[in-house]
């Protein structure tokens, strides 16, 4: 009898024995009887019936199990067996990934990648298009403000790079993608390395110049700093006050970087500090730091010091720039609560639950509006 495999990513594969009088070959791989193979039941594996056998189900199966234990001792002849059977589907595979990648199916488009990265383990392709996803997915929950889960994302990137540096066939475009996946968490030192190794070994003139601009511009305006690095790690750990006193070093050699007045203002929001917060986010966009993330934390300080109309601007200004993102519309609901503006702010957390019907902040808030 099949037994199902009960890992999550498993729960609908079972495993059948393959009787000796049908061992045969298959595209010159030879079966051996004595390996169970993986099926995709499809429909669960406590409904799954003999009958119910295809060569898709087992390629699907064998695909699902790769994708779950690559280092399992029966993995490589797996291998052999899908390359047999289906010779083309690195191709076939990495289109149909790239594909849900841009259709915003990640889901789908991870369980792809992280197959392929399982049937060719060697190979940097798979990983450098699981990480992209893995980013993607990571950007889109940020949005949503679902910060949790954006994070485990990032993290998820983050090993996938790093596996994917071990291995010997990585093309150079990768490492710009790298390099900007770490210039966005704040690693610039990593960043830097990431860009030099594009500019010592990319073809392309043009990506070239830019990674070349990139690693000056770090290095001009100190991000490659102790104190900038030292200024981030302490704020995101909670330890604000430690965080400020390196910002406002770096600052003195650096009083021009809108990054660093973006910390200084994070950690003065963070500790409830508001006239400190708002005037360091106001420094971040006199600088050039006008991106959304600013104008939402300027936003939420100048709505806790009563500067309504100011905040509203602000929001608005950064609902421009990323009309989807959930933050700035709930924080806007949230404003017009606190205005007085009950039927408006309704209209702002549905908006919200429009673009992400779970978000916990629109629900409880709605709620809270109707009991009320």
């Amino acid at each position: 009898m099949p037994e199902p495999e009960t890992t999550d990513r498993l729960r609908n594969i079972v495993f059948i024995q393959v009787p000796p009088a049908f061992a045969r070959e298959i595209g010159g791989f030879p079966i051996d009887p004595a390996i169970p193979i993986p099926v995709e039941t499809g429909g669960g594996a406590d409904r799954w019936k003999p009958g119910d056998l295809t060569r898709e189900a087992i390629i699907a199966g064998m695909l699902r199990f790769l994708a779950d234990k690559p280092g399992h001792g029966d993995a490589e002849y797996y291998r052999r067996f899908v390359l047999a059977v289906r010779p083309a589907i690195l191709d076939e595979l990495t289109e149909t990934g790239v594909l849900k990648a841009r259709n915003r199916e990640f889901e789908v488009a991870e369980e792809v990648f992280l197959a392929l990265a399982g049937l060719f383990p060697g190979l940097a392709g798979p990983l450098s298009n699981l990480a992209s996803v893995y980013e993607e997915r990571s950007d889109a929950f940020a949005a949503v403000g679902k910060d949790e889960v954006a994070e485990e994302y990032g993290n998820r990137a983050f090993e996938t790079y790093k596996r994917l540096f071990t291995l010997d066939d990585v093309m150079s475009e990768t490492y710009m993608n790298a390099g900007y996946f770490f210039l966005k968490k704040r690693n610039y030192l990593r960043a830097k390395e990431l860009f030099e190794n594009y500019i010592a070994h990319g073809t392309d003139a043009r990506i070239r110049a830019r990674a070349r601009e990139i690693v000056q511009r770090l290095e001009r305006q100190g991000f490659l700093d102790t104190l900038f690095k030292e200024a981030y790690d302490f704020i995101a750990m909670g330890r604000e006050e430690e965080g400020i006193e390196r910002a406002r070093a770096f600052l003195e050699s650096y009083p021009r970087v809108w990054n660093a007045w973006f910390l200084l203002g994070w950690a003065f929001r963070r500790l409830g500090r508001w006239e400190e917060g708002r005037d360091a986010f106001l420094k971040a966009t006199e600088f050039g730091g006008g991106e959304p993330d600013t104008c939402n934390e300027l936003a939420i300080c100048l709505m806790e010091l009563g500067e309504f109309e100011g905040s509203r601007r602000w929001l608005e200004t950064a609902l421009r720039k990323e009309p989807e993102n959930i933050k700035i519309i709930s924080n806007l609901g949230v404003l017009a609560k606190r205005r007085g503006r009950l039927d408006e702010a309704a209209g702002f957390f549905r908006a919200a639950l429009e673009i992400e019907s779970s978000d916990p902040i629109a629900l409880r808030e709605l709620a809270n509006l109707g009991s009320s």
